[in-house]
């Protein structure tokens, strides 16, 4: 177990993420905004939250929604002023929820002021603020790709050199190698801590340290020296609550991020259950159904692994599909359902949770017919690159559909008024038709809701040190569609038990016998025999057992 001198707030927290264009807009303009979240706070603090992880807010062009800045310390206009933020930051803290903000310096806007100077001559003091070199045989330094498709250079006429770009050709990578490039940043993080803001989530974080001559983009030699840099100068002697966007990790790397002894990082987000449903050496579009057991695999490995780190635990965020419907089943039969499943299943595993805008209401996807209805731009991008490799329209679509990032991103439905409450205007993204039955003012008065089950999880979180740090047990002779764990430490010992999956499953625990002490469940049964159950579809339940 746990050494329990180390104790931080964000460990019996959970986290809330809000995309701030698709919460609530305040004044009629269809985009979500500062004032519109302020407004919505007193939800947040019944839901029973401790932090609100924010989507950027920073003056942006908004290439890529905000993720694209071209100023760290002014807010953009459409989302507010640096005053809205002040207000957020301090009647947030008044309801005993911190923000974290969302960090972005792997790279810049092209408009940023260092890149505008940049730009200029290859003698301008910011020129080695930002990744550039010679064309070779007049054409590309290499073959590294970008993210959104293309080349990940970028040739710029007036100097005849070629930039470097991770993502969009407007998001030029910074050169971390650049001494001066780092103190900015620390600079620029510490204005923010300094306003009292309860940490950061870093975005692609794992690419700071790229070395693209050689062909290395993620997890480059220098990262860690960075990150426990990046700790020294901003955050160091302050409990503040530091997640790392890492798509390649493992637990053994991220023991490196998130072992308290080597001062870098709270914890990180690892996506390794997450590409599950990808067709293996293909792409995210590349689909291929869920298998299960390979799921369980990932999660309980992640549990137990994890020695001297700390773990996230998610389903939803900006970047991915609802997972309702994406590994649920978001039929009316089984939405409610399968939304609880879920939701028991992450929140008793250790680690810290993160609720996604609108997962604890069971949002679902919205499928789109045509691409003039898409707004993302990695989803356009992919559907021109796969039209011209000749690529059914309808498949195209289809990939969109399951995995698009604007899933996430339709307006919260907050009733069944028109834009489900979110604007008095025109939503800036389509809202998704089903806001009449699925909105956050018929699960407040529905007492059997998918909101009740989350606000009872984060309770129970606050209150329960055995579900902070207690042991992770499997169960292993259960059906390959079933998980079964124990969270237990000497003062308690907690069952969880998830059927991921539409069809009955037979469960046989005798050791666990007949059970009445049933903490929450999604069938509301009050008295369980484990010696001989049979699982409902997507049946989930956590008893406390003695």
């Amino acid at each position: 177990m746990e050494n329990k001198n180390n104790e931080h707030w964000w460990q019996s927290a959970v986290v809330y993420q809000i995309y701030p264009r698709s919460f609530q807009d305040s004044n009629g303009d269809g985009i979500g905004d500062i004032q519109g979240i302020i407004s919505r706070l007193d939800y947040l603090k019944n839901l029973g939250i401790g932090a609100i992880w924010l989507s950027p807010v920073y003056k942006s062009p908004n290439t890529d929604n905000g993720y694209d800045i071209s100023d760290y310390q002014d807010i953009m206009p459409e989302f507010g002023t640096m005053q809205d933020m002040n207000q957020l930051i301090f009647e947030a803290k008044k309801r005993q929820i911190r923000i974290v903000m969302d960090l972005v310096v792997n790279h810049t806007s092209d408009e940023h002021k260092w890149f505008v100077e940049a730009k200029k001559s290859k003698e301008n003091p910011y020129r080695d603020f930002y990744i550039w070199r010679d064309p070779v045989n007049g054409k590309e330094p290499n073959d590294l790709r970008a993210s959104f498709g293309g080349s990940a250079w970028k040739f710029d006429e007036n100097s005849g050199q070629y930039y470097f770009h991770l993502f969009s050709e407007k998001q030029p990578d910074l050169n971390w190698e650049n001494k001066q490039v780092r103190n900015s940043i620390w600079k620029m993080m510490n204005f923010w801590i300094d306003k009292g803001i309860g940490g950061f989530r870093m975005d692609v974080i794992d690419l700071i340290g790229k070395q693209p001559d050689k062909m290395i983009t993620a997890n480059g030699p220098h990262l860690h020296d960075y990150l426990q840099e990046m700790n020294t100068n901003t955050f160091s002697g302050k409990d503040m609550l530091t997640v790392g966007e890492t798509w390649g990790a493992t637990p053994k790397n991220a023991e490196l991020y998130s072992n308290p002894e080597r001062h870098e990082l709270s914890m990180v987000f690892q996506f390794e259950h997450s590409v599950l449903d990808q067709a293996q050496d293909g792409e995210k579009w590349d689909l291929k159904p869920l298998c299960v057991a390979e799921l369980k695999k990932v999660l309980y490995k992640w549990q137990i692994s994890l020695k001297h780190g700390w773990n996230s635990l998610f389903w939803n965020n900006h970047d991915l599909p609802r997972i309702v419907s994406r590994w649920g089943n978001d039929s009316k039969e089984y939405r409610v359902k399968s939304a609880k499943m879920f939701a028991i299943l992450l929140h008793m595993m250790k680690g810290t949770p993160y609720i996604y805008q609108g997962e604890e209401i069971g949002m679902t996807n919205y499928p789109v017919k045509d691409i003039s209805e898409v707004d993302d731009i990695e989803s356009i991008n992919m559907y021109k690159e796969r039209k011209a490799k000749g690529y059914e329209k309808s498949e195209i679509i289809h990939s969109i559909n399951v995995k698009g990032r604007d899933n996430a991103r339709t307006p919260m439905q907050w009733n069944n008024k028109k834009e489900a409450g979110f604007t008095t205007g025109k939503a800036w993204l389509h809202v998704n038709p089903n806001y009449s039955q699925i909105n956050v003012k018929q699960a407040l008065e529905d007492p059997d809701s998918i909101f009740y089950t989350y606000k009872k999880l984060v309770n129970l979180r606050k209150n329960s040190k055995t579900l902070v740090w207690g042991d992770f047990i499997e169960i292993k002779k259960v059906p390959e569609n079933v998980f079964a764990y124990v969270r237990e430490d000497v003062d308690h010992k907690f069952l969880v038990v998830a059927n991921f999956d539409q069809e009955k499953n037979q469960l046989n625990l005798p050791e666990y016998g007949i059970q009445k002490n049933i903490i929450l469940g999604n069938y509301n049964e009050k008295i369980i025999d484990l010696s001989s159950y049979e699982l409902k579809p997507y049946e989930s339940f956590a008893i406390q057992v003695k």
